[in-house]
């Protein structure tokens, strides 16, 4: 969540964190999509793009492909 404290606050934080993960939710009508991406992780090859995220019966979950 941004905007509630200083940028500098976000920026240390971030730089302490060995990732940051960034999450969105859209909403179109009466559908709701749950997003995810990787922004940033340290010393591992990852994928930045933004990923679905779906719940499965048992409540697990995962990313939609």
């Amino acid at each position: 969540m941004n905007g509630a404290h200083a940028d500098w606050v976000y920026k240390r934080l971030e730089a302490a964190s060995d990732a940051v993960v960034d999450f969105r939710f859209e909403e179109t009508g009466k559908t709701v999509r749950n997003m995810m991406r990787i922004r940033t992780m340290r010393n591992v090859p990852y994928d930045s793009d933004w990923h679905q995220l779906k719940l499965t019966e048992n409540f697990e979950v995962t990313i939609e492909k």
